[in-house]
């Protein structure tokens, strides 16, 4: 892409959106590699301190991982959830976290996520362009002490980048959510979204979710002059007398690198769920990403360069995912989130032997690690893959994996009975006809006696609210059948380079390497493989970036 792209402040100032890699300085206080939203959040709060900031980011286009997902944070006792009615306090969300992780985390670290995430909120929406609204969305386990059934969500208004022509052309879209905010998602019950609002806000330039929370903080470090390049990977980290010396990358073929000076270097490049060989080397089962394929490991390998320690390597922020076979994300073989269609009723998802194997309106990262459940007889994997089956009524109403509902996709497997759509998945028809019988029965009467599926809240959130007596159940009964395939995928790793609260990386003696950063999924995340509400992941990469900038703000100049 061009990067002559040129943005305009409501100043009337105008400058690049992107600054040529020939025009880089010689120097910058802080150089950060990355521009998700860990990034540009210790972009903007360390240029708010009047440091000199770069981001550099890989990729052609800007936003990473957080711009191609759902852009939500979750943010214990915000003040934005206050502001709207919804009831929370600091002992609560301890207590909850508790719980939640309090098996792996000590009672500082959970003191000091939910201390720090409402301040990174306070003042990302009160010193930025960042705008957000709370969701009445319940945390994963209401049955926990301190859960709180809304409000800790955090969704992104819409984001019109017209006041700064170019930004929405710079910004990687997502991989396949819709120009929606998730409020206004959710509030669809599964049915497929408004062509016309879709198509207008196409065409604006509109952007949501990620999306939109990627543009906001892109602005708001235009605002604040930060440099932003593209194309430009951070290819080494040497450790000067003054800082580091970082050599930079460029995407346009013969142009070589460049090295500048930087005092601090923040790593936010995101995790390694894209790169085969550190997937190998770490994570315990296959996954299927679909976060931002640039996410090799880069910053985690310069980390390890750098003398770094590691933890939680085998964690994930887990999700199960339907691909399919045409769906390209960077030129890459990528998927789509599967638990909104296996909450919804008239669905069900079984293994090879034609078996429910979990209660598929569970969230989503616990229900991905039953996807991975061993077989102690086989040694191997009883539910990756997976199916998703679903008869023709369900087809009528809900778009499967973006498909048109009514319209059974190409890449769908299809048959009249569910013995002939066994037969044609490779799995046992006896199974499978006998799991739908069960389920099926108990669809009817409204409960799920072998999982207990819509018998939350949380189980409902995500469910068709127009469906009684049980907005996830509803019998598979109107043939023809279908079925499409369902395997264990991850937004993202979240084990990576060890941090104290300030973000610093920590060598094997755990001291901090000094002028060294890291936040987002190229460091370990907050949690350690928990997942205590819809968007932790963001959750865990604001807040402890939040805390980079605060640290690098308080640090003396060099």
């Amino acid at each position: 892409m061009s990067t002559g792209l040129r943005t305009g402040a409501s100043t009337g100032a105008t400058r690049t959106v992107l600054t040529p890699a020939g025009e880089l300085a010689a120097a910058y206080d802080v150089v950060v590699a990355g521009s998700g939203a860990a990034g540009l959040v210790a972009a903007v709060r360390a240029a708010d301190a009047g440091l000199s900031v770069l981001v550099a980011e890989k990729a052609a286009l800007l936003g990473g991982t957080t711009a191609a997902g759902g852009g939500v944070m979750w943010a214990p006792n915000n003040h934005l959830a206050s502001g709207a009615g919804f009831s929370d306090s600091h002992d609560r969300a301890v207590a909850y976290l508790t719980e939640a992780a309090g098996h792996v985390l000590s009672a500082a670290e959970i003191d000091w996520y939910v201390r720090t995430a409402p301040r990174a909120v306070e003042y990302l929406t009160g010193n930025t362009r960042v705008s957000m609204t709370p969701i009445a969305r319940p945390d994963y386990h209401l049955e926990w002490n301190g859960a709180a059934d809304g409000g800790r969500g955090l969704d992104n208004d819409a984001f019109d980048p017209s006041d700064y022509p170019g930004l929405a052309e710079a910004i990687r879209p997502s991989s396949y959510f819709p120009l929606l905010t998730m409020t206004e998602r959710d509030e669809l019950n599964g049915r497929a979204a408004d062509p016309g609002l879709l198509a207008k806000r196409a065409a604006t330039g509109v952007r949501t979710m990620g999306g939109a929370l990627v543009g906001r903080l892109l602005a708001s470090a235009l605002d604040r002059g930060v440099r932003i390049v593209a194309e430009a990977p951070v290819e080494d980290l040497v450790r000067s007398e003054s800082g580091w010396s970082v050599t930079i990358g460029s995407g346009a073929p013969g142009a070589g690198s460049r090295t500048v000076a930087a005092a601090a270097v923040v790593l936010a490049s995101g995790g390694f769920e894209w790169n085969p060989r550190l997937r190998q080397a770490f994570l315990p089962f296959p996954v299927t990403p679909i976060s931002a394929p640039s996410n090799e490991g880069d910053g985690l390998e310069l980390g390890l360069k750098a003398g770094a320690a590691v933890a939680d390597m085998t964690a994930i922020w887990g999700v199960p995912v339907i691909s399919a076979p045409a769906h390209q994300y960077d030129g890459r073989q990528s998927g789509r989130m599967g638990n909104v269609e296996m909450t919804l009723p008239g669905s069900i998802t079984v293994n090879a032997a034609g078996k429910r194997f979990v209660n598929e309106a569970l969230n989503y990262h616990d229900a991905c690690r039953v996807f991975a459940s061993v077989d102690p007889h086989t040694g191997r994997q009883q539910n990756n893959p997976a199916w998703l089956v679903f008869d023709s009524a369900y087809l009528s109403k809900y778009p499967v994996a973006g498909s048109t509902p009514g319209r059974p996709a190409e890449w769908m497997t299809s048959a009249g009975t569910l013995a002939e759509l066994a037969e044609k998945l490779g799995i046992d028809p006896a199974g499978l006809c006998a799991t739908v019988a069960r389920f099926n029965a108990d669809a009817a009467a409204g409960t799920d006696t072998e999982f207990h599926r819509g018998a939350t809240a949380q189980d409902r959130f995500l469910g068709d609210a127009g469906n009684t007596p049980n907005p996830c159940l509803a019998p598979l009964a109107t043939g023809p059948f279908h079925a499409v395939p369902v395997s264990a995928g991850v937004l993202g790793t979240s084990g990576g380079l060890d941090t104290d609260f300030d973000g610093r990386v920590l060598d094997r003696r755990r001291q901090p390497i000094p002028g060294l950063y890291a936040a987002g999924n190229v460091a370990a995340g907050v949690f350690r493989n928990n997942y205590p509400g819809g968007g932790a992941t963001l959750g865990s990469a604001i807040t402890r970036a939040f805390a980079v900038g605060e640290h690098l703000a308080a640090s003396p100049r060099h």
